[in-house]
This record gives C-alpha cells, sequence and structure tokens, in this order.
C-alpha cells in the first residue's frame, strides 16, 4: 500500500476553499454537526464509520447527545493528506441536508 503524501499550506488552503463546512483547528480538518437529536447524531456516525472502514481511513471524533465533531488528519503521514480531503466529502456527502453546523 503508498503510503500517504502530506499536503502543504498551500494546497490545504486550496482544498479548504472547496470544503463549505471545514475549517482548520489544530493541524487537522474540523468539523462539528449537530443533528435533532442523540439517534439522528448516533444513525450519522454510523453511516460515515461504515465508509471509513472501507477506506480504511478513520476519523477522530466525539458524539455529545445531538453533536458530532470531527477532526481528520492522517497519523503516518503526520498531517492532512488526499485521505482526509476525500473522506471530509464523504462525510459532507452523507451529512446532505442533515447535520446543521454547529
Amino acid at each position: 500500500m503508498e503510503k500517504a503524501v502530506r499536503l502543504n499550506e498551500d494546497q490545504i488552503d486550496d482544498i479548504l476553499g472547496t470544503l463549505t463546512h471545514w475549517r482548520l483547528k489544530d493541524g487537522k480538518l474540523h468539523r462539528e454537526l449537530r443533528f435533532a437529536d442523540f439517534s439522528e447524531a448516533f444513525a450519522f456516525m454510523t453511516r460515515v464509520a461504515l465508509v471509513a472502514e472501507r477506506m480504511d481511513h478513520h476519523p477522530d471524533w466525539s458524539n455529545g447527545y445531538s453533536k458530532v465533531t470531527i477532526d481528520l488528519m492522517t497519523h503516518d503521514a503526520g498531517g492532512i493528506t488526499r485521505k482526509d480531503v476525500d473522506l471530509a466529502r464523504a462525510i459532507d456527502r452523507i451529512a446532505g441536508s442533515g447535520g446543521s453546523a454547529a
């Protein structure tokens, strides 16, 4: 398996322009979502978990009742890689109209 290559600051800035709901926080892609209740938040996390497993790339995340906080970075590369961007886009597709920005 090919090692993921860390993106440079210019690449990350360009990508952030295309990821509406994401921002850079502590060197990671960061997004917070709010749902109607715990069940909706957990269902969202389950859908993301299935995709992340297929991608073999897993988010650092937390859930508190209706809020889901997600941080993406590739630990092996020590920063943000294309894998993080691809997962962020997949998460955005899954969130769709559900989950408002926190």
